[in-house]
């Protein structure tokens, strides 16, 4: 990866729907020149996917709750994860080291529904303690990593 595939990658995440000609213009590459590295970084998996990011708060989803959960044993990942695949409100899961095994991103219509999602989520099977800090704001919320520079 090269300087002019950073500066593809940066256009791309400031705006997805950028032209291949606006991105010509602006790294002084031909339009076949860009779909090639382009080409070249998706099949690399350098570009996992090209995505939408809907507003929450204009999707009526006005909470966001940071939950951790700790299993009794590591043999409930496999139930508890296959849950949080099929919830929809879970934005994130990550599995940690530490007092908790998973830390979950919830985004959700508000305490009700965060309450309800709670309920589901103790009743799994081997779900030990949990752990629910509420977001009041979010001051910084990438979606994915800066392709950083070139030495």
């Amino acid at each position: 990866m090269d300087e002019c595939d950073i500066n593809i990658l940066n256009l791309l995440q400031s705006n997805s729907r950028i032209t291949m000609s606006d991105i010509g213009h602006q790294v002084n590459l031909s339009i076949p020149a860009v779909s090639d590295r382009l080409k070249k970084l998706e099949s690399t998996g350098i570009i996992d996917r090209y995505t939408a990011i809907l507003n929450s708060t204009l999707m009526k989803k006005n909470l966001t709750a940071i939950m951790f959960i700790s299993l009794a044993q590591p043999k409930y990942n496999i139930k508890f994860t296959e849950f949080v695949m099929a919830e929809d409100e879970i934005l994130e899961c990550n599995y940690l080291a530490g007092d908790y095994d998973f830390a979950l991103k919830i985004v959700t219509e508000g305490t009700a529904t965060l309450e309800n999602l709670l309920n589901k989520i103790k009743s799994i099977q081997g779900v030990q303690k949990t752990k629910t800090i509420v977001v009041l704001s979010t001051i910084k919320n990438n979606y994915s990593v800066k392709p950083g520079t070139c030495v």
